[in-house]
């Protein structure tokens, strides 16, 4: 099924394109030149010799480049090189698909296996040594099974994947061509020959061209052969050999421009490209119909290769680039590249010229209705230099308005009607076939016919507004626009004077817009704004939304201008855009703008100008020329789109790898490649572009909005199968049929198969070693229960040990307490003995100071001085002291070591000082035990502080206590 795909496929891009082919036998325009679509060596990125174009079965491009074989789809050019990177010559294709080349010393054929590959096979190296090939290939014609490839020394016949020679006797070889069935070869000197079988047989009348140089044959009519030649003209060949020269009108042409090769057209015209003047396009009767050359288009004058594509249309291999003439098309052209008559703001067609009304003034050109292409040579209307604003054809006269006023043109010079500036507008008075009105800078004008002619009548009084456009609507009412806004003037009977002005602005229901332009639409006043199209109802004195109108005109509902076609049709343009609009039966509307978008800003918003030249042909002034529309039914009609080509497939997932997938199968990709990029490409060629639409089954939820855009990128695709869907929509509208593509992302290496019988295997592993762990987790959950229960009995064990151990440790410190209190009492009692003792002393001495003896006399100084020396004794024994200090050392242990050890400057009174401040002694009560004055004890106390470094708001009592 899946061989199946490509073949149906196949057949049924053939048949679209068979069937768009239908009625393609019609008249190619005379007037004007093709559009030229070019495509120079930085688009196609190759060298600028292109010597033959090919058509491949699905509408590809192949031209044979001097770098290679160029490939193009529509959308994307690529290069593909010979083996030994020589210059292609020559490319055919079969009816399989099959792309032959030749270049130097190598010919063979291409396979395009899909998505922009192209596989290389060589027949040149089927032939032995001895009779390889050498120079280049210059021709290849496929003649059934059989393939021919010419060099200028050898004819190599491929058959059944073998070669085969013919040579010419010693004569070199021109080209070789066929036609009608037959195959013709031009020997040099001896002339044409036919080859039948491996046979060259002699033409009956091959000396009638002799030494011509023979570059194409082509089929005439009647069985006849048009055989063109580079220096000698044109001839005609019957079925019998005689030839005949053709003496035509572009004889004389073609030899001059040197003809180089030939391409039959359209049923009835012959395309001949030249070295020196383009491509020249003839009839059957031998009348030049187009020429296409470097001025009107081409990028080059020297022609090396043409072929039609399925459209109809030529592709052009130049000498330096490739262009596509677009000879089957509506639309022709003609274009002021030097620039000499300016912007066209009006154009006309009158008694047999063309009038171009421009910035700079006035141009006329003989208007060609012949059977000839006659190109256009426009010259300046003496005297009308300056802006033209209007040309207008009233009873057979022309009319001129003119910035400097009204002119009428006759026998190509100016007759000043007029002086009144700035002639925008004419339009017949309304009942009046006899008055025309016209807008001006400064109000209305007057014209009046008068002995069979136009002549100046007045200005029209009371109104001086600039009048861009005008809409008489009854006898003596007149709609009236410009840039200062609507009026709806009311003249008096002999259309001299104003006699009213009414302002109609957002206050009658006109929306705030820049422009308010009137526009007669089946005979009726629409006016155009920013907002869309309004009607005006009288009943009311008001404007209203035109939205029957509106709604169906889509974005041309904003159109600044409306003009008449034919019948029931209407141009409305919307600032330089275009459209051709078909009101039909019981309110149908069709919109014809695709076709016209080429012309897309290529005219002068709010001076567009369309004028119907004679049926079904329209002149259309574009910024620097004009366009010619000739409404051909086999023309307008949809084209059948033959289904868009898948091109490429490639991954994007990181920069190292951009691998392409092969065509013919379903691509697989790898989960790490699941980042891709789709390119297609619909093999139908326009200057506009085409728009794609895809989906992406089992990712898109509906049809993406039509794009340009040729490729779409895809990110994080989950694994699955995908359905990829492309179409694409020419710019006629017509849409093509679907394209699809079927892959696979193949699921990440995690959810393999590979990976699910690792899976399954650790599965089992898990298993076991998870039964072997559980028995030991029982085992080692007894061993923790047993040891648990033995932890808690030594813990209740310690835990009792413990109150145990700290009931003792209270009760020792209760008695420590007991001790402490007892030790404290017994150090309190003892400091209070000493004091006491020392206290009695000072008694004792105080009254010895006092005794008299029986004489009344006081004791001696020597007395005295003996018990003085037994009370200051008394007072300084140092066993008061020690008893003191064993005392204080039991109630506050290691507190003179702790002294000693943070201040080793303390002395021995100082450390007795320290204990007594530590017992919370009052100053008396020391001063006694040191036996010195409450003043002594108040000096020893600073100084203390000072050795101790205590800060004056630290209390020294408390300071020593915390020791």
């Amino acid at each position: 099924m899946d061989r199946v795909k490509p073949v149906i496929a196949t057949i049924f891009t053939l048949t679209c394109l068979a069937l768009g082919a239908i009625g393609w036998a019609q008249d190619i325009q005379r007037i004007g030149s093709p559009l030229v679509q070019q495509y120079t060596k930085s688009d196609y990125k190759a060298g600028n010799q292109n010597w033959a174009v090919a058509t491949g079965k699905n509408g590809i491009m192949y031209v044979a480049n001097a770098d290679g074989l160029l490939v193009f789809d529509g959308q994307y050019w690529t290069l593909h090189q010979l083996p030994n990177k020589s210059t292609v010559r020559s490319v055919a294709i079969d009816s399989s698909g099959r792309i032959y080349t030749g270049g130097l010393a190598e010919f063979g054929y291409w396979e395009d296996s899909g998505y922009e590959q192209m596989r290389y096979q060589s027949i040149s190296r089927l032939l032995d040594d001895g009779e390889r090939v050498r120079d280049e290939v210059w021709k290849i014609i496929i003649d059934g099974e059989r393939v021919f490839f010419q060099t200028f020394s050898t004819l190599y016949i491929y058959e059944n994947n073998s070669l085969h020679t013919v040579r010419g006797g010693g004569q070199p070889f021109l080209f070789l061509h066929q036609v009608r069935g037959r195959t013709f070869i031009e020997l040099i000197p001896s002339g044409l020959h036919e080859l039948t079988g491996d046979k060259l047989v002699p033409v009956k009348d091959k000396d009638v061209l002799h030494g011509a140089n023979i570059l194409t044959m082509l089929p005439y009519k009647h069985d006849e052969i048009l055989i063109g030649t580079s220096k000698s003209g044109l001839f005609l060949m019957d079925s019998t050999g005689t030839i005949r020269k053709w003496d035509n009108a572009a004889d004389r042409v073609l030899r001059e421009a040197q003809l180089n090769n030939g391409l039959h057209v359209l049923g009835n015209y012959y395309a001949f490209g030249t070295i020196l003047q383009g491509v020249v396009v003839i009839d059957e009767e031998g009348h030049i119909v187009q020429h296409v050359h470097k001025g009107n288009g081409l990028q080059n004058n020297t022609v090396l290769g043409m072929q039609l594509d399925f459209q109809q249309n030529i592709w052009v291999g130049l000498d330096n680039g490739i262009d596509r003439i677009e000879i089957h098309a509506p639309l022709y052209y003609y274009a002021d590249n030097t620039g000499s008559i300016g912007t066209v703001y009006a154009a006309r067609i009158f008694e047999g010229n063309i009038y171009l009304g421009t910035n700079q003034g006035l141009f006329y050109s003989p208007w060609s209705v012949g059977e000839s292409y006659h190109p256009f040579t426009f010259a300046l209307v003496e005297g009308s230099q300056g802006q033209v604003w209007d040309l207008t054809v009233a009873n057979g006269e022309l009319l001129c308005g003119h910035n400097d006023g009204t002119y009428k043109v006759l026998d190509n010079r100016l007759v000043k009607l007029s002086s009144v500036t700035g002639g925008w507008i004419l339009r017949p008075a309304a009942g009046r076939p006899h008055m025309l009105l016209q807008g001006t800078y400064t109000g209305l004008a007057v014209f009046e016919r008068e002995a069979g002619e136009w002549q100046f009548s007045h200005r029209v009084g009371g109104y001086n507004d600039p009048t861009q456009f005008i809409m008489p609507v009854s006898d003596n009412k007149v709609w009236a626009s410009g840039y200062k806004g609507l009026r709806l003037l009311t003249l008096d009977a002999e259309l001299r004077q104003i006699e009213e002005v009414q302002v109609y602005d957002t206050a009658s229901g006109l929306p705030l817009s820049t422009f308010t332009n009137v526009m007669e639409l089946a005979g009726k006043p629409v006016f155009a704004t920013d907002s869309g199209f309004y009607r005006y109802d009288e009943l009311t004195d008001r404007f209203y939304p035109y939205d029957q109108l509106n709604i169906q005109l889509g974005s041309f509902a904003f159109s600044n201008k409306i003009t008449h076609a034919d019948n029931d049709r209407y141009w409305f343009i919307n600032r330089a855009r275009i459209s051709l609009v078909h009101f039909g039966a019981k309110g149908a509307v069709q919109i014809d703008s695709t076709q016209f978008a080429t012309l897309n800003g290529r005219m002068i918003k709010f001076y567009e100008n369309i004028n119907r030249v004679k049926d079904d042909v329209y002149l259309i002034s574009l910024d620097d020329g004009f366009a010619i529309y000739q409404a051909d039914d086999s023309l307008t009609a949809k084209n059948r789109l033959p289904s868009p080509l898948i091109r490429a497939v490639n991954n994007i997932t990181d920069s190292l790898s951009d691998r392409w997938y092969a065509a013919g199968i379903d691509p697989e990709i790898p989960y790490r490649h699941n980042n891709i990029r789709i390119s297609y490409a619909l093999p139908w060629y326009s200057a506009i572009p085409l728009r794609y639409q895809f989906y992406l089954e089992g990712y898109s939820r509906t049809w993406s909005d039509w794009s340009e855009a040729a490729q779409k990128e895809f990110t994080n695709l989950q694994q699955g199968k995908y359905l990829f869907k492309v179409r694409a929509m020419a710019p006629d509208g017509t849409i093509s049929g679907i394209a699809a593509l079927q892959f696979t992302i193949l699921p990440p290496w995690w959810l393999s198969w590979g990976a699910f019988l690792v899976y399954a295997l650790l599965f089992v592993f898990l298993l076991v070693a998870g039964r072997g762990w559980y028995r030991r987790k029982i085992q080692k959950h007894r061993e923790l229960i047993q040891a648990n229960m033995a932890k808690k009995q030594r813990e209740i064990l310690a835990k009792e040990a413990e109150e145990s151990e700290q009931r003792l440790i209270k009760l020792k410190n209760e008695q420590l307490e007991r001790d402490l209190a007892s030790k404290s009492r017994e150090l309190a009692n003892t400091a209070m003995s000493i004091v006491y003792k020392n206290e009695l002393l000072n008694n004792v001495h105080d009254e010895l100071l006092e005794l008299h003896d029986s004489e009344g006399r006081k004791l001696s100084n020597e007395q005295l001085r003996k018990i003085n020396k037994i009370i200051e004794d008394a007072r300084s024994d140092e066993r008061d002291w020690n008893v003191f200090e064993e005392s204080f050392n039991e109630a506050h242990e290691n507190f003179f070591k702790k002294l000693k050890a943070d201040y080793p400057e303390l002395v021995p009174n100082d450390l007795k000082l320290c204990a007594y401040l530590r017992m919370n002694m009052s100053s008396k009560e020391i001063a006694s035990l040191l036996n010195i004055t409450t003043r002594g004890v108040e000096i020893r106390r600073y100084r203390l502080r000072k050795k101790l470094s205590l800060a004056q708001s630290k209390n020294l009592t408390e300071f020593l206590i915390e020791v």
